[in-house]
């Protein structure tokens, strides 16, 4: 077994990218975001988890009790962060309606403003880039929601950040995600 250090990786920082979801798709490591890719700003110390869920169903003999196979019934590719910029970009991925200023209608102040309706928020795509020194990760999300949202804690000692659950779908392929490596030395 060969042993490789230069193989390790650490997500030493990154981006996070967010499109309509018509947006043409990259499709290697290091080409440069069409303009429609957003960047959601900066993003918590804990940076971005990758959750992979399976449900199996056991296949149980009858001579023994012993199960003889498992069969997947379910699998989920997930990807969780937390934003911690307060902007147009983060408060639209969270809240799903975000009205620039002069766009609400008649009587409105001129402020910017979020209505929270409790819509389904809109399959988008995403991507995340990580890197490590001259390394670079890309995850490809063709077909992303969010789907899960965490609680929100305005004090005076932490950043307001907006936690989000994005949910990976199967795009025309049947893939969930891609992920182009860059290892360029």
């Amino acid at each position: 077994m060969a042993l490789t250090a230069a193989n390790v990786r650490v997500g030493v920082t990154g981006a996070v990218y967010v499109a309509p979801i018509a947006t043409a798709l990259p499709d290697d490591a290091t080409t440069s975001l069409i303009a429609a890719y957003e960047d959601v700003g900066y993003i918590h110390e804990d940076g971005v988890t990758e959750t992979q869920d399976t449900d199996t169903n056991d296949i149980i003999a009858w001579q023994n009790g012993a199960t003889v196979r498992k069969v997947q019934t379910n699998h989920d590719l997930m990807y969780q962060f937390t934003m911690l910029e307060t902007s147009e970009v983060t408060l639209r991925e969270y809240y799903g309606n975000f009205a620039e200023a002069g766009s609400v209608g008649a009587g409105d102040p001129a402020d910017d403003k979020v209505v929270i309706d409790g819509a389904e928020l809109p399959n988008r795509r995403w991507v995340l880039s990580v890197l490590d020194g001259i390394h670079t990760l890309r995850i490809v999300i063709p077909d992303g929601q969010v789907t899960e949202r965490g609680d929100i804690t305005y004090a005076n000692d932490e950043a307001v950040g907006r936690e989000v659950t994005i949910t990976c779908y199967p795009d025309t392929n049947g893939n969930k995600a891609y992920i182009y490596m860059d290892d360029t030395e």
